[in-house]
């Protein structure tokens, strides 16, 4: 099939949220590493995700080292090879800092801005931008601006709240204060005054003691019901449909139990 377009990744989250799964977002930094994720979903008869960090592109753009043209070249791959795999998939951009925006989200937006006017659809079906290390206003505002940008051509933003522990692609959380780990119903609150209703328009990386891979001296507990906390608190607020598409970031060493209740909570990703 081809690569979903924004219609059917809408649906895809939206029937991932409504049947309590979330889809494998499967990291790549090469060709030859996208065609295992996508023979991976193939094979388990599962639509799925395919995504780059901002390093992972970097690395795939050779010796040039520009992570925007390695995103761009890896993208344009999968929309070629997607077509031969009987399953859907789609394109996201993982983690990208405000420092890094400029060179690489930005340019992505633009490319998929141009491929609009062209009559197509967009290069990545949904990009993230991680302001979670500026305080929570300018997260926010930035995020309101990525928003109306990626709606504009067809993409889904995805944001953090709160900050993900660990370490990933040159992003260092591993000293962050405990209490900065678990978002607050306050968190989840604002970012629906800033960013309007989900309405399938977003997805929020919330944190709730999530830590990207596994560190023997971190004691952080996960608690999946967080994410519950917040949905209550923004569903009391403003009805059922403010509930959020969350992502759940630094699954490794969750036990099924943990990651069955963050899908119970609204996790699609």
């Amino acid at each position: 099939m081809p690569i979903a377009t924004p219609e059917q990744y809408a649906e895809m989250l939206s029937r991932a949220r409504a049947g309590g799964y979330a889809y494998p977002a499967v990291n790549v930094t090469s060709s030859s590493i996208l065609n295992a994720a996508m023979r991976g979903f193939a094979e388990a008869g599962s639509d799925g995700i395919v995504q780059m960090t901002t390093g992972g592109a970097k690395f795939a753009s050779g010796s040039i080292g520009d992570m925007a043209a390695g995103a761009r070249a890896i993208a344009e791959f999968a929309h070629v090879v997607g077509e031969k795999y009987p399953v859907l998939i789609a394109l996201h951009t993982d983690h990208c800092t405000p420092p890094e925006a400029g060179n690489f989200l930005n340019l992505l937006i633009e490319e998929s801005e141009r491929r609009k006017e062209r009559g197509e659809g967009p290069l990545f079906n949904s990009h993230m931008f991680d302001g979670s290390s500026l305080p929570r206003e300018e997260n926010l505002r930035l995020s309101r601006e990525y928003l109306e940008r990626c709606n504009d051509a067809d993409i889904i933003l995805e944001l953090e709240i709160g900050l993900v522990g660990g370490e990933e692609d040159g992003l260092d959380h591993t000293g962050a204060a405990e209490t900065a780990l678990y978002s607050t119903p306050e968190d989840a609150l604002a970012v629906v005054e800033a960013l309007g209703l989900s309405d399938g328009h977003y997805m929020l990386a919330a944190t709730f003691g999530n830590v990207h891979g596994v560190y023997a001296d971190v004691n952080t507990k996960l608690r999946p019901e967080v994410l519950g906390e917040l949905k209550e608190a923004v569903i009391e607020r403003h009805g059922e449909a403010a509930a959020f598409n969350y992502v759940f970031h630094g699954g490794s060493g969750s036990t099924r139990a943990q990651i069955e209740e963050a899908l119970r909570h609204g996790v699609v990703k």
